[in-house]
């Protein structure tokens, strides 16, 4: 019998090695779906978005507006494409810290609000993705920016020598 459930177990965890691409895809795809469209009709609007940024008192707003704005556009296509995620998760994150913060600073009245806001679950996600990668469904991984470490830890696990390790 038990070792029907470590059979079983083993496939399971097999199945899922096999899917763990899917993971970071999804959460590329879905903070893509966001970051994009609101990035390009903040850009539209830099107007009404430096206004907003003056009532909320964040210094500069114009230049921040530009900036966050910038940042939430292009890093979207960039995660969409899976270039540079690890890189581009960090300002986005950023992003969402300053929005809870300023915008959201007066919903906090606990940390369960704190982390029922959406901009939370965006920041979780995206500070999972600055520390997995953007998974082998990417540019990142078809040009060689990921997979060598893995690949190294792997070899490492099996008692193998990688050249250039310590």
């Amino acid at each position: 019998m038990v070792t029907s459930v470590k059979s079983i177990l083993n496939r399971l965890s097999s199945a899922a090695d096999r899917a763990s691409w899917l993971g970071p895809l999804l959460a590329r795809l879905t903070l893509a779906s966001v970051f994009i469209p609101t990035g390009w009709g903040k850009l539209q609007n830099l107007e009404k978005i430096t206004a907003f940024f003056t009532e909320l008192h964040i210094p500069a707003p114009h230049v921040n507006a530009v900036v966050a704005s910038s940042t939430e556009f292009f890093g979207g296509l960039l995660l969409l494409i899976g270039l540079g995620t690890r890189l581009v998760s960090l300002p986005l994150a950023f992003t969402m810290v300053v929005a809870i913060f300023t915008a959201k600073r007066a919903e906090i009245d606990g940390i369960a609000t704190l982390l029922g806001f959406t901009e939370f679950t965006y920041l979780a996600m995206l500070m999972w993705l600055a520390l997995v990668g953007p998974g082998s469904a990417s540019l990142d991984r078809l040009i060689g920016w990921t997979g060598r470490r893995r690949t190294n830890e792997s070899a490492l696990r099996s008692g193998a020598t990688v050249v250039g390790s310590r």
